[in-house]
């Protein structure tokens, strides 16, 4: 997604220097739910589970749950711990520039501040639009749409050893910090170098001078930047100005990732990544124990004041993460360990598919939560269109058109969970996401595919006798089943499909030849199935979405994994991304989407409502569109 990118919801990075977020969904879903106190969440299979694929609902809906024993005043419970349970670690040792994957954001929440940030809310529209966190208010803005300016509060405090002020300086730090080639690869710098004047330049040369040996080395090309990035000011300590190189209506969105948070000063003195380095916080919770591959344990943060944080909430006095599960039945055991109260919520995993419907039936389970996630595709089938094999069939756009009929959707989706919580889906962007508009230029009887005109397309293209296929198909959770399904459905209409485990970070390696050029055009694969998930659930996440996947103007290699460009797309994201109003934007991406489907790029199969579930002892589980999980700073515990 991955994109909202992580590990088990969503995994892999781009390994381009300057790649937006990339993912690739793992196992049931990218795990989003929602909830809430003060309502009743019906089951999965409800009307209310299935009308919310309808994004005419996502503008007036409220998404809430009422949890099994509540405290009947529903007042907050001070004290305890709140355990989260997985199989695998941080990737940048929490480093705010550093951490990429979705599970980093779930913890980032309680100890990184953002200039604007999501609140917490019942209310999926009020929970995916940005208030001011770190800023007293929102940016005063310019009116060509060029000059974003915030006053910070004055007692935004770190947990130093002597507690200061977070001031406009510890944010420009932090965004020029996504630089640092010492925190590469990762997508996080992408979305400045595309937005902020003089921000690509200065990433460009901090890349060459690879000064990764010297931290003073670095802090001085970083305070240098402070000064000379054009677009990044800070006239004083409580004002910091943003300049861009065009227009972009969803430029707050892109200050609310946490790659934005503010970086003090201390962080210039060691390298990043490097166990011992101390993490300061500016929000309620501190990481005070990491022992990497084992635990994270988070306490309370003694220098945050509630009067500072109008999103955020201290409740529980500890936060402990364990995440040295075995891996291939890591959501088997920690569903058990939720259900039986000695873990709390999920870490990486999300719920078994093989347990919704014990969870659904006979009686509704308050624990589980079933949301949707606007613009997620998971999985998709994309075609290297450079592959030499067969003759080249794939780069011709009729072979393409032709396969796009070959998959049963509703077969597809019985392996995450069926029909109740999955839609299938016959585009790029899906319900809810900037852009939506619903059409299908490939439409078969109840999305069951129609391998008849799949194979007579394939005889007018020039391949009566069909075509065989290489799949490089992922060797965990529904992967395999997936495969044999696209073989399956090939297989009817001619196409012989033959596949290749490979490891979950496949896609996110370096060296393995899956997205390079090289690797393309050598015929390694023809076809896989990664999925997505896009990094922002705000009505403003169409870069996020449909560029990051499918745009060719984008350097190799990326998570345009098959090698797809076409002009006319190119274009398309050019003009959406500089429009100055939400409506012209999604225009724009509109037409992306419809382009990119006559060129039958890939073939997606499906929409989902993600499910998550917690523990009986958590209260006021209000799920967080951005964290795709419950929000830990406003849960509070059974005593």
């Amino acid at each position: 997604m991955s994109a909202r990118i992580k590990l088990s919801r969503i995994v892999g990075k781009a390994p381009r220097s300057f790649a937006k977020r990339i993912g690739v969904v793992a196992f049931a879903a990218v795990a989003v739910a929602a909830c809430g106190s003060g309502g009743t969440n019906a089951p999965l299979g409800s009307s209310q589970g299935a009308d919310l694929f309808n994004p005419t609902n996502f503008s007036t809906s409220t998404v809430s749950w009422l949890a099994s024993n509540q405290n009947a005043s529903g007042r907050p419970v001070q004290g305890g711990t709140l355990k989260l349970e997985g199989s695998t670690d941080l990737s940048a040792a929490a480093d705010p520039q550093g951490e990429y994957e979705t599970i980093a954001d779930t913890l980032e929440r309680a100890y990184t501040r953002q200039l604007v940030s999501y609140p917490s809310s019942t209310s999926l529209v009020k929970a995916e639009s940005l208030v001011p966190d770190a800023a007293t208010a929102m940016p005063t803005v310019s009116s060509d749409g060029l000059t974003y300016t915030f006053t910070l509060r004055s007692d935004l405090m770190w947990n130093t050893p002597t507690p200061r002020p977070v001031t406009s300086q510890d944010f420009a730090r932090g965004i020029l910090r996504n630089c640092d080639p010492t925190l590469a690869p990762n997508g996080n710098p992408g979305y400045y170098v595309s937005t902020i004047q003089g921000f690509k330049a200065f990433c460009t040369a901090f890349e060459n001078s690879n000064p990764a040996e010297s931290p003073a080395a670095r802090a001085t090309f970083i305070n240098n930047g402070m000064a000379s990035v054009a677009g990044i000011k800070t006239p004083d300590a409580s004002t910091i100005v943003f300049t861009l190189t065009q227009p972009a209506v969803d430029f707050t969105s892109i200050l609310a990732l946490p790659f934005a948070s503010a970086a003090p000063v201390e962080y210039m003195k060691y390298t990043p990544l490097t166990p011992g380095n101390i993490l300061y916080s500016d929000g309620p919770y501190a990481i005070t124990t990491y022992n990497v591959g084992h635990e994270i344990i988070l306490t309370r943060n003694a220098a945050w004041m509630q009067s500072s944080d109008t999103i955020r909430h201290q409740y529980v006095n500890e936060v402990d993460v364990k995440m040295d599960l075995a891996g291939s039945a890591a959501s088997t055991q920690v569903q058990e360990d939720m259900q039986a109260n000695t873990a709390d919520l999920e870490w990486n995993t999300v719920v078994p598919t093989a347990s919704i419907p014990g969870l659904e039936k006979p009686t509704w389970n308050p624990g589980l939560g079933t949301f949707p996630a606007p613009g997620s595709t998971n999985p998709y089938l994309v075609f290297n269109v450079q592959s030499p094999n067969n003759g080249g069939a794939l780069g011709n756009v009729k072979v393409r058109q032709a396969l796009e009929y070959a998959i049963d959707k509703v077969a597809m989706g019985k392996f995450y969970g069926g029909a109740s919580i999955n839609q299938p889906l016959n585009q790029v962007i899906g319900p809810g996401a900037e852009g939506y508009v619903q059409f299908n230029d490939y439409p078969s009887t109840n999305n069951q595919g129609n391998p008849a005109k799949c194979k007579s397309l394939l005889a007018a293209a020039g391949y009566p006798n069909g075509i065989t296929l290489k799949d490089y198909y992922r060797n965990s959770g529904n992967h395999p089943a997936v495969f044999q399904e696209v073989q399956s459905d090939f297989q009817k209409c001619g196409v012989t499909v033959v596949g290749t485990p490979i490891a979950t970070g496949y896609y996110g390696s370096s060296g393995i030849g899956v997205t390079s050029p090289s690797g393309l055009k050598a015929g390694k694969w023809d076809i896989t199935e990664p999925g997505w998930g896009p990094d922002w659930f705000s009505p403003t996440n169409g870069r996020s979405i449909l560029p990051d996947i499918l745009d060719g103007a984008l350097s190799f290699p990326g998570s345009d994994w098959g090698g797809f460009d076409d002009p006319a797309v190119d274009a398309l994201v050019t003009q959406a991304e500089a429009a100055t109003t939400i409506s012209a934007a999604a225009n724009y991406w509109h037409q992306a989407d419809v382009q990119v489907m006559k060129d039958a790029a890939f073939i997606p199969f499906q929409t989902q409502l993600q499910a998550i579930y917690h523990s009986p002892r958590v209260h006021n589980a209000i799920y967080l569109p951005f964290s795709e999980q419950y929000d830990i700073t406003q849960i509070w515990l059974s005593s």
